[in-house]
């Protein structure tokens, strides 16, 4: 699924990225630790097929990082959650999960029952984003991605600004989609939470790759 060797990814002239060597097998859960500034986003972006492969070599899902034609299909296959919600802030909650499920070619009539199970139900399925909390943008997110069926999930703080019941949820989603065969890759500094779902975690510090832990014990609950 992920693939990465020597990769080095620029931010205005600084290495955010300095030679990450990694490589994510499919079915995996891989959390990414490391302080602010080690990378993990900017590692996830790269995944995503958003940020630029300014040296060495990488794959993701097949498809080589340093060709545009092939970062589009890249875009196409995996789903970011950021801090960037990238919905429509004019649209209301179900018209976002619609439209997303319309452009990935999936049955908008699976919308209903993903709003329901992310507590989008109701009113708020008539509520602009706009008008929406910053949980509440998080959950509208979750619920694109879970329309798009991503074969890649890159989840950047996905526990952010959710309650109990929200970050609950997130674990569950996580599970259900590894069990419906996605990978998942997640940054986290919620450490003992990511942990339990985690099969491996992988350790960062200036842009580079530092250790990794195999986690498959705590992940055997995600099967």
């Amino acid at each position: 699924m992920v693939n990465l060797s020597g990769a080095i990814s620029l931010i205005g002239g600084f290495p955010a990225l300095a030679g990450v060597d990694l490589t994510v097998a499919d079915g995996e859960i891989v959390v990414l630790r490391g302080p602010n500034g080690a990378g993990k986003s900017t590692l996830l972006r790269l995944c995503a097929g958003l940020a630029h492969l300014n040296g060495g070599t990488g794959t993701i899902l097949g498809h080589d990082l340093s060709s545009r034609e092939q970062r589009r299909r890249i875009r196409r296959e995996t789903g970011l959650l950021a801090h960037q919600t990238f919905l429509y802030d004019e649209l209301t909650v179900e018209d976002n999960l619609i439209f997303w499920a319309r452009a990935n070619r999936a049955d908008p009539s699976t919308v209903e029952p993903i709003l329901d199970r992310l507590d989008l139900g109701g009113r708020l399925r008539t509520v602009k984003i706009s008008a929406l909390s910053a949980g509440q943008r998080r959950r509208a997110s979750v619920a694109v991605m879970v329309c798009r069926r991503p074969k890649l999930w890159l989840l950047d703080e996905p526990h952010a600004g959710l309650d109990q019941t929200g970050r609950d949820f997130i674990d569950d989603i996580v599970r259900h989609a590894v069990r419906f065969g996605a990978t998942v890759i997640i940054a986290s500094h919620d450490h003992e939470r990511v942990s339990n779902l985690a099969t491996r975690t992988v350790h960062l510090v200036g842009g580079m790759v530092t250790g990794a832990e195999d986690g498959r014990e705590e992940g055997q609950n995600v099967s």
